[in-house]
């Protein structure tokens, strides 16, 4: 009943912000500024440009990340970098931020399926002219699945979902003497983004990360 209602509430508060966006926005600033000593902090930091869930969302169910803020044990600063200097970082803002140690957590490529290159009777597979089935096969790719997990929730939960239907189809295969699986899209179905994120590491790569079909044949 607990993972039911957590389920229904993290699905219902996903929906909440890609259609109602103008409501959602506000609820999650005055969540922040709630929690948050000097609520004056809240623009810009905790008030993006974009949409709720346009870029994955990182939250604090225990408001951990609020408590190191008002305590004063750690600073939050919002801008663009010009460059690394050898003291720590330059904004284009013309502040400095001193730093000993940079966790460089940006500039994130994607790289669907771990780079592999596959080939079809000597033909390579440009992954970007094929539909997805289950966000784990591609149209007309026989015996191929590639893990993609979810956007809003946690990535390995639908790895999961994944290995377990993969493994449902090969011993149907077995069972029934087939040596190959492969979806075939539906023609009249228009491309879809497979992930809909506006996120920077996604633009990047929106050449592969444009179709998604729900309902290929299997």
């Amino acid at each position: 009943m607990i993972r039911a209602k957590n389920t229904v509430a993290n699905l219902g508060f996903y929906q909440l912000c890609q259609r109602l966006p103008g409501v959602a926005k506000p609820v999650l600033r005055r969540l922040a500024k709630r929690h948050l000593r000097d609520g004056s902090t809240v623009d810009p930091h905790f008030t993006p440009s974009y949409r709720p869930w346009d870029q994955r969302m990182c939250l604090v169910p225990d408001a951990d990340l609020f408590k190191v803020l008002n305590s004063g044990a750690a600073d939050i600063v919002t801008g663009h970098i010009d460059t690394v200097t050898e003291k720590g970082v330059l904004l284009k803002s013309g502040d400095h931020l001193d730093a000993e140690i940079l966790v460089t957590a940006t500039g994130l490529r994607l790289v669907p399926a771990g780079g592999v290159e596959f080939t079809i009777d000597g033909e390579t597979v440009d992954l970007a002219r094929h539909y997805t089935y289950r966000g784990m096969m591609l149209s007309g790719v026989p015996n191929l699945a590639l893990c993609l997990g979810y956007t809003n929730a946690s990535w390995t939960l639908r790895a999961d979902l994944a290995s377990l239907y993969v493994c449902r189809l090969l011993n149907h295969m077995q069972r029934s003497g087939y040596r190959v699986a492969r979806p075939v899209s539906h023609h009249d179905t228009s491309p879809q983004p497979l992930l809909g994120l506006t996120s920077g590491y996604v633009a990047r790569r929106k050449a592969f990360f444009r179709n998604r079909v729900h309902g290929a044949r299997g």
